[in-house]
């Protein structure tokens, strides 16, 4: 999907969402304090590292007291941050990170360094673009922390999560289209608006 578009209909998307993440953001501070924003480590295109936001779901130094990823029930996520990671809602920040070139609308799932020094030669071809808010895995794994072990995390997702992401993501890279992106945009907000239940 060609940086127009991202501008434009990122631009667009933030402007009437909008009034939803000043409410999100208001229900985070009350329920939670601050701070609103979580800001986390990826790699983007041509392997260099940018901050990604989302608005915080998860206790104060959640970093420091377990992984980088979510498992199932885990703990550290807050009350209001469950609801916002079942809708997806809590990724709207990173149309700001769209807006600044560090993302895409549409593309392969941005991953934390500590996994990305995994990747293989093929993979590492994922790379070559930049990273989007949604995909072809961000869809098909949408309930990605129900498949996550609370024992095992990081072992079960290199060896078995993280190798069938990047397989549909490579896929996609092979025919991605605007075409393609335009219908994986129309299918997230589809899960956007019925997200998945229990």
């Amino acid at each position: 999907m060609n940086r127009g578009f991202d501008l434009g209909a990122g631009g667009l998307t933030g402007v009437v969402l909008l009034p939803a993440a000043l409410l999100i953001a208001g229900a985070l501070l009350v329920a939670d304090g601050p701070p609103i924003l979580y800001r986390g480590l990826r790699v983007g295109r041509h392997g260099r590292t940018f901050q990604m936001f989302k608005f915080r779901t998860m206790v104060v130094g959640a970093d420091r007291s377990g992984g980088a990823l979510t498992a199932r029930e885990d703990p550290r996520v807050t009350r209001i941050g469950r609801v916002l990671r079942r809708t997806k809602l809590d990724e709207l920040p990173q149309l700001l990170n769209v807006l600044r070139g560090e993302m895409s609308l549409v593309g392969p799932r941005p991953e934390h360094p500590d996994y990305v020094r995994h990747y293989n030669l093929e993979q590492r071809r994922l790379l070559q673009v930049r990273p989007g808010i949604t995909g072809v895995a961000a869809l098909a794994f949408s309930r990605e922390e129900s498949m996550i072990p609370a024992v095992g995390a990081d072992l079960h997702y290199l060896n078995v999560l993280m190798p069938a992401k990047l397989d549909l993501e490579l896929e996609y890279l092979g025919r991605r289209s605007l075409l393609t992106d335009l219908g994986l945009i129309v299918a997230t907000v589809a899960r956007v608006l019925r997200p998945a239940r229990r």
